[in-house]
């Protein structure tokens, strides 16, 4: 296996942004762990990786499960040696019902993915980057534009969402005596499967529908791979990147 320059570790790297940045850091010269709940959409990933595929490597991974995330932590450390990037990305959305209508099942399970999953990862995170040598690491969260802004019948994504805004910065705080560095990214319309469905129109804030622009993902890697560049002695704290024109600034 060729020496890798840094080692990252993207949940969710199955598809969308996480397939996206995964691919983009590989590039970049990074070894890539590659975690996702589906192992055949990792192994997609894998791939569409060229050349070096020996700097990928996939473990499914259940985010939910700190079990699992442990020992996700241990097959990185075991294999490189080392994690200098952990990009926070596994995310879950519940069905767009009134809130009222919610299931506490729905609830629940949009929790334990978008915010008790970068947790467990932080806290392992936390673990291996201040044991190493030389010692730190950077954290990434994908918080998306829902940390500012809901969207209607979103109350589980957009509360989680606001959330890792808060574990973003408590993040950053705690990391800072072992040289970690915590930053968010919020993104707005990337261009994914997810997206799709705004090219036929999505409900709006007044009860109307709107197509909505939408931006290539791969602005999206590009952001990241930048943060990911900064020393450990700076920080991208939060950055948006967005597509220019969907209708998020103004009175909607």
């Amino acid at each position: 296996m060729s020496t890798p320059a840094k080692v990252a570790i993207v949940t969710g790297a199955g598809s969308g942004i996480g397939q996206a940045t995964a691919l983009a850091l590989h590039r970049e010269g990074y070894a890539v762990v590659l975690a996702g709940r589906r192992a055949d959409a990792l192994l997609a990933t894998l791939a569409m990786a060229q050349p070096e595929q020996d700097r990928l490597v996939v473990v499914p991974t259940d985010v939910t499960d700190p079990t699992a995330v442990a020992a996700l932590f241990e097959k990185t450390r075991a294999t490189f040696g080392r994690l200098d990037l952990l990009f926070n990305n596994a995310g879950s959305g519940a069905s767009p019902l009134p809130l009222e209508d919610l299931t506490i099942e729905d609830w629940r399970r949009v929790v334990d993915v978008n915010l008790s999953g970068p947790f467990y990862c932080t806290q392992e995170a936390f673990r291996l980057m201040k044991s190493q040598s030389p010692r730190g690491g950077r954290i990434i969260n994908n918080g998306s534009i829902s940390a500012h802004t809901p969207r209607p019948n979103s109350a589980p994504y957009t509360a989680t969402k606001h959330a890792i805004t808060g574990l973003t910065k408590s993040t950053a705080l705690d990391g800072r005596k072992y040289d970690i560095a915590c930053g968010q990214i919020d993104i707005g319309n990337a261009g994914t499967e997810m997206t799709s469905k705004m090219k036929a129109g999505i409900l709006q804030a007044n009860g109307s529908i709107a197509i909505e622009p939408t931006m290539d993902v791969e602005n999206v890697a590009r952001t990241i791979v930048y943060m990911a560049s900064l020393p450990l002695d700076a920080n991208a704290l939060f950055v948006t990147i967005m597509a220019t024109k969907m209708p998020l600034v103004g009175r909607g």
